[in-house]
């Protein structure tokens, strides 16, 4: 691939034909450079090298238990999805690609090889469920999730169903997903620091940020990446994601963690989906608002941050009301326009 090929992009049968050629090349091929979805502010470009992107298939293949079939639900772009067209080229197999068929239904149907593997986001899954078609599911080998924290209930349902869901932590960075169900994949080291800060090690690191140097020496030490995730190590050995080190705002002079106060808002009853924001306010400094697809009343999303066991200075104080929540291209939600939505919505409000 040259230069004037990335970041990578194009339709799924243009940028798979083009990995295949990047894999065939005898000699050691121009990088990919691939951008994050930048859900939290400016985006990256990564710069990957073919050796770490198939570092990363070819652990995942072996964590999976052998190659297969893959079905792609998930833009090119970003290297989700561009690792299906990776993995699928890798095992000498043609990807589904959704975008081929009437439905996401109709595209697990229409795989047919000996091995399945699906990776969606929480929000493709939580819309099967929502439409009682996790049965589509059940027969493939593994349904990957990634790119947003599930919410312990859905996870609930699609195991009822009969689904086989494999957790997946990882970024642009790490070629992604490296951590499965909590587990390093083969070759993966995962460590916490003093802050409760998730660094990650292996042979699928990225090289750089092709846009900023000076960030890239931040981040990379000694062969370990600084993911800026907080997280912890739980008594099985798992690695457990708190959140993210920037996802923590202070309101009213308090530390507010605000992807656990996202995840105790998708417990209340009458929540089909919710997040975590926080706005500036010229009392508080930051007023947190919850931001949900739903009818629940304020003092019951307070009520379910008090049940989830959080102190009740991180409850919302404020609630803005959507019809879906603003996603990004690759499914997560675009927490920079949702920031300026609830900060338009709930101006005024208090506590």
């Amino acid at each position: 691939m040259t230069a004037s090929l990335q970041p990578v992009s194009g339709d799924p049968r243009s940028v798979l034909a083009l990995i295949r050629r990047w894999l065939q090349r005898p000699d050691e091929p121009e990088p990919l450079m691939v951008r994050t979805s930048g859900s939290s502010g400016h985006p990256k470009d990564v710069v990957l090298s073919r050796d770490a992107m198939v570092a990363s298939a070819r652990a995942t293949h072996a964590r999976l238990g052998g190659p297969g079939q893959w079905l792609l639900d998930l833009p090119v772009q970003y290297v989700a999805g561009l690792q299906v067209l990776l993995r699928s080229a890798l095992a000498g197999t043609e990807p589904v690609i959704a975008a081929e068929h009437d439905s996401l239904p109709a595209a697990v149907g229409a795989m047919a090889g000996p091995r399945r593997y699906v990776p969606l986001v929480p929000t493709q899954l939580h819309r099967l469920a929502e439409h009682g078609r996790l049965d589509v599911l059940r027969e493939v080998d593994a349904v990957l999730i990634g790119g947003a924290s599930m919410p312990p209930d859905l996870a609930a349902r699609a195991t009822a169903a009969g689904v086989r869901v494999v957790r997946t932590y990882g970024m642009t960075e790490t070629s992604g997903g490296c951590v499965y169900d909590g587990v390093g994949l083969d070759g993966v080291g995962v460590r916490i620091d003093a802050g409760r800060q998730v660094w990650l090690t292996g042979p699928m690191l990225f090289e750089r940020y092709d846009d900023d140097p000076e960030r890239s020496s931040a981040v990379l030490q000694d062969g370990w990446f600084a993911t800026g995730d907080l997280g912890e190590i739980d008594a099985d050995g798992r690695l457990r994601i708190i959140g993210r080190a920037d996802d923590v705002v202070i309101s009213g002079g308090v530390n507010v963690g605000l992807t656990a106060v996202g995840e105790a808002l998708r417990r209340c009853p009458g929540v089909r989906e919710a997040a975590a924001v926080g706005v500036d306010d010229a009392e508080w400094g930051v007023r947190v608002v919850a931001c949900i697809v739903g009818g629940a009343r304020l003092d019951a999303l307070r009520d379910a941050v008090r049940d989830a066991g959080l102190p009740r200075s991180w409850a919302p104080q404020g609630v803005a009301r959507f019809e879906g929540l603003p996603l990004l291209a690759n499914g997560k939600v675009d927490r920079v326009r949702l920031r300026a939505l609830a900060a338009s919505a709930t101006s005024g409000t208090t506590p």
